[in-house]
């Protein structure tokens, strides 16, 4: 059994996963997991021996469901899982790492700058502070809030048809269930329940995804130009 303070070898499913670049910088976030992320508290350092299976792969899946050349805000950032795997992985996409602890967004900045990742920003703040000033294609988040408070933060953030992709695991269907009410509330396209990463992580990973509807703003304003003419 492999020791809580080392890392384990890099599985074969990886090699499929991370390909070309994205696997050596996939290795060198792992060491950073494993190193000034269990140091300064973002991952524990029982995680150590399940980073790629559980972390890494895990996220890495995500990007499956991710459109080509999107916008991401990656919610509750944290470590960077997953907003950092997916700007390892897909290269095509630009990724917002949004977070307000300084002591993440620091972590957060040394890993986008010893990796080289051209296709990711970090930015230190709350989903709210961001509303109306960015509008993304795509928002992700992995254990921050239940999705009720999911919605509430990172619709705003999306523009109309853009999509919030919530890691939420067994609690999937409960949480979906739980927040029908909001999902009225706030004009929401679609939700429904997507798993990825099938033959590539056991179990596959659960998403939550919901399709955003107009703004209220963009409604108001459609609804103006339709009386003026």
């Amino acid at each position: 059994m492999t020791e809580s303070n080392e890392l384990p070898e890099v599985p074969i499913v990886a090699r499929e996963v991370f390909t070309g670049d994205a696997l050596g910088r996939a290795r060198l976030f792992a060491e950073l997991l494993a190193g000034p992320g269990v140091v300064r508290g973002l991952l524990g350092p029982r995680e150590i021996p399940r980073i790629w299976e559980r972390h890494l792969l895990n996220c890495a899946v995500v990007a499956e469901a991710i459109p080509q050349d999107a916008r991401v805000v990656d919610i509750g950032s944290g470590a960077g899982l997953p907003g950092l795997v997916l700007s390892i992985v897909r290269p095509d996409i630009r990724v917002t790492l949004l977070d307000p602890l300084l002591r993440r967004t620091v972590f957060l900045s040394e890993a986008v700058e010893a990796l080289d990742l051209a296709n990711a920003e970090v930015v230190r703040g709350r989903a709210e502070e961001l509303a109306g000033k960015r509008a993304f294609d795509v928002a992700t988040a992995r254990a921050v809030a239940p999705l009720d408070r999911l919605l509430e933060w990172s619709l705003p953030l999306l523009r109309e048809d853009g999509q919030l992709l919530a890691m939420k695991g067994e609690r999937a269907v409960e949480e979906l269930e739980a927040a029908r009410p909001q999902l009225k509330a706030s004009g929401a396209r679609s939700a429904e329940l997507v798993t990825v990463g099938r033959g590539r992580v056991d179990p596959p990973a659960t998403l939550v995804r919901v399709v955003a509807g107009a703004s209220p703003e963009s409604s108001g304003r459609g609804a103006r130009r339709r009386r003026k003419r």
